[in-house]
């Protein structure tokens, strides 16, 4: 089980608070690059958009990233700027292959502010889906973008967006550490924590303004409760021996560690400000990495109870645990979809560490990389996409892989190291 705990040591209420909270600002931005896509795709037509040469971004563009990525979409080229103000010719879009077609402007206010306004039109049924504004100050003008794609993929899908959502991760820069706050695609990249000492296993609260994770700041592990908004740490667990894996409960009340306090590591819960420590295993081998199911009302874990490292569910107020996992012989890192309806984690076989996915329904397993150090796995709040940390090219990258396994990313830096993702919740 020693190799298990050394893989895991590898392994805005409203936006306005990443403007007060996050001290750092870095330009470390993620590469995307694209390697897969849907087995089904929506032809459509983004034109640029009227004025965007006047801001900072193209906001276009940011929206056909987006959206290609997804790796549901099929964009249809096109010419020029149309504004959601003109007069669409549908028939004549329809004839070149689009299914729908997105238009729009921004506009720089009298106060500074950028509006972004934009049309999303069927040329099948020739009506207009979607039509908006979002009114955002400079620095969140790619949450405008990110907004305008989320509504894109929701109408022409039926499933909620996760775009303007942010994901954290750790980056090693020679022997400095940062844990980083980033939009999903990587790009507007901020600092929350530096340290000279390792951090690990950062974990989102389910109202997306604090951060849970490990730092070796005092030369072992412990754990800390980091608020993005006001930049206070607290202390979670700091007790005799390990103190790791934070994983939030879905009502934000409690956090679930491990613990070696009483010998070997075992599974805790602890209240969110550090009290109330309860003890939910009690097995004479280890177990580890605790994860919440969305409702509360589970926690899974690893277990090496059987003889190996597997999956186990237990009730989040205790009792017998069942064991989930049982084709290969090594299987760590479980993570649950929002929808409870996948288990993700991390199966060592023939000598690879790869992101496996089960289907709880119909108990199907399915390999979901192609990379052989895989770990961290994380899924996206609309639970169709998961994001996990990999090594490409000796280097630690993130990668992104749809539950199918057909559509895939990589995000890679050119600045150190990047590792432990966790990708952050819907925000209100």
């Amino acid at each position: 089980m020693k190799t298990v705990l050394t893989k895991s040591l590898k392994s805005l209420k409203c936006l306005v608070l990443f403007a007060l909270i996050i001290s750092f600002p870095v330009r470390a931005q993620l590469h995307v690059e694209i390697s897969g896509v849907g087995a089904t795709q929506i032809p459509i037509a983004i034109t640029g958009f009227s004025n965007e040469e006047l801001a900072p971004e193209m906001v276009s563009k940011i929206i056909r990233d987006d959206l290609t990525g997804s790796g549901y979409f099929k964009l249809i080229p096109t010419l020029g700027s149309v504004s959601e103000a003109d007069n669409i010719n549908l028939p004549e879009w329809k004839t070149i292959g689009a299914d729908a077609v997105l238009v729009g402007s921004v506009q720089k206010t009298d106060e500074g502010r950028y509006e972004v306004r934009y049309k999303l039109y069927d040329t099948n049924k020739s009506t207009v889906l979607s039509a908006f504004s979002y009114s955002n100050s400079t620095q969140y003008l790619r949450l405008s973008a990110h907004k305008v794609a989320d509504d894109v993929y929701e109408k022409l899908t039926g499933i909620r967006g996760i775009f303007s959502t942010r994901i954290a991760y750790v980056r090693k820069n020679g022997p400095n550490y940062q844990l980083e706050i980033a939009d999903a695609d990587g790009g507007n990249v901020q600092v929350a924590f530096r340290s000279r000492e390792p951090i690990i296993s950062p974990a989102w609260s389910p109202d997306g303004i604090t951060v849970a994770y490990v730092s070796f700041e005092s030369r072992k592990p412990v754990v800390y409760a980091h608020n993005l908004m006001t930049g206070h740490r607290a202390l979670i667990a700091n007790f005799k021996g390990n103190n790791s894996a934070p994983a939030w409960s879905p009502d934000g009340s409690k956090i679930a560690v491990a613990l070696t306090k009483d010998g070997l590591t075992q599974v805790y819960t602890v209240n969110a400000d550090g009290s109330g420590v309860v003890r939910m295993t009690n097995t004479s081998g280890i177990d580890t990495e605790p994860q919440y199911s969305a409702d509360g009302q589970f926690i899974y874990f690893t277990s090496d109870r059987s003889g190996g490292p597997q999956i186990y569910r237990m009730s989040a107020a205790g009792g017998e645990a069942r064991r989930m996992t049982f084709t290969g012989s090594y299987n760590i890192s479980p993570r649950i979809s929002p929808d409870g309806q996948t288990l993700a984690y991390i199966s060592r076989r023939d000598g690879k560490f790869q992101l496996y996915a089960l289907d709880l329904g119909n108990n199907q397993e399915l390999r979901l990389t192609d990379t052989q150090d895989d770990d961290s796995p994380s899924f996206a709040p609309n639970s169709k996409y998961i994001m996990y940390a990999t090594e490409i090219s000796q280097r630690g990258s993130l990668g992104v892989v749809s539950v199918d396994g057909r559509a895939k990313q990589q995000l890679t830096s050119q600045s150190g190291d990047v590792r432990n993702p966790t990708w952050g919740p819907f925000m209100k």
